[in-house]
């Protein structure tokens, strides 16, 4: 061929592969609205943590974070919705300790947990409390322990669901300490708290956000937190650990998105997050509540989420807890 006509189909070919070229490949990131599912229902803290974040990301990438609440089937519904998103930046999820727990106690998941997902960032983590309802004659919890000891299989608590954090915050308990509680599952935090406030089962590990109302009114009696160290929220509610040394369980909320998605994207994303929760009033307002913003590298969010998902496997295989 000619040389001037093999130019001419250099040409030609190179118009077609830019005509061929996706319109939204020279795009910057983000030029349209982003999704943060939450598999949770509205108003609780998983929720109130996403509008946060949320907010502060609308303003630093100038594009709308929705906030998408798909709760049911223990966190399953809005997980699966994320593993099967385009994996371009556009959907993301704010998800819990559940998120590690889940590969130990369904016997098979609708994804991968481990290959399905990008980790973005740890943003926040936050300890449970353990409550009791004031009819329990125990003012802390060595006086629990013994309480429950002599009255094996009579004493009962409270979870928002099998698997769940308050869950194995008590089976890890009652491993620890020898002691024999009956699992009493509620379909939320709602009417789990419902019940241990009236009276109906004896103790409950709940968020201390939402305890610390009722802990200040009398309505419930707080023992002690989860974290290895006491709350800087509640400082004089002592620690598991300081009965039960090596005791453990530290809630956390993180950032994921779809399996695959650009380093680019994910990087960008994890520093406007970081951002944002390092900002003196969101850090104070979370700090308040006893939550401490974290906002690490997709790289340490990885390993953090590999071994917690060992961790959590332990506590399940040892409790016995399956879910169908």
């Amino acid at each position: 061929m000619k040389p001037k006509l093999l130019m001419q189909w250099i040409v030609i070919a190179a118009s077609l592969a830019g005509a061929l070229m996706p319109a939204h490949a020279a795009e910057p990131y983000p030029a349209r609205p982003i999704r943060m599912i939450v598999p949770y229902a509205p108003g609780g803290n998983t929720d109130v943590l996403a509008r946060l974040i949320g907010r502060r990301l609308t303003q630093a990438v100038g594009q709308q974070v929705v906030i998408d609440n798909r709760p049911g089937g223990n966190t399953l519904i809005g997980s699966g919705l994320v593993a099967q998103a385009a994996p371009d930046g556009y959907t993301m999820m704010l998800t819990t300790l559940t998120f590690s727990v889940l590969p130990s106690i369904y016997k098979k998941l609708p994804f991968d947990a481990r290959r399905d997902f990008t980790p973005i960032t740890l943003a926040v983590t936050l300890p449970n409390v353990l409550v009791v309802n004031p009819s329990v004659p125990a003012r802390s919890l060595k006086e629990l322990i013994a309480h429950a000891k002599s009255n094996p299989g009579k004493l009962n608590y409270a979870s928002t669901g099998s698997g769940t954090s308050p869950h194995l915050s008590m089976e890890l308990l009652k491993t620890m300490a020898g002691i024999d509680l009956v699992h009493i599952p509620y379909k939320g935090g709602g009417p789990a708290l419902s019940a241990l406030m009236g009276g109906q089962v004896s103790a409950q590990f709940i968020g201390l956000p939402v305890a610390l109302r009722h802990i200040e009114s009398g309505k419930l009696r707080a023992l002690a937190v989860t974290s290895a160290k006491r709350a800087a929220a509640a400082p004089d509610i002592p620690a598991i650990a300081e009965t039960l040394k090596g005791y453990e369980i530290n809630p956390w909320f993180g950032v994921l998105g779809p399996g695959g998605m650009p380093i680019s994207v994910v990087r960008k994303l994890q520093g406007e997050i970081a951002r944002a929760l390092q900002a003196a009033d969101l850090k104070a307002y979370l700090g308040k509540l006893g939550a401490e913003p974290v906002g690490n590298t997709p790289e340490q969010f990885r390993s953090f989420i590999q071994d917690e998902i060992g961790k959590y496997a332990k506590i399940v295989k040892t409790a016995g807890i399956r879910v169908e």
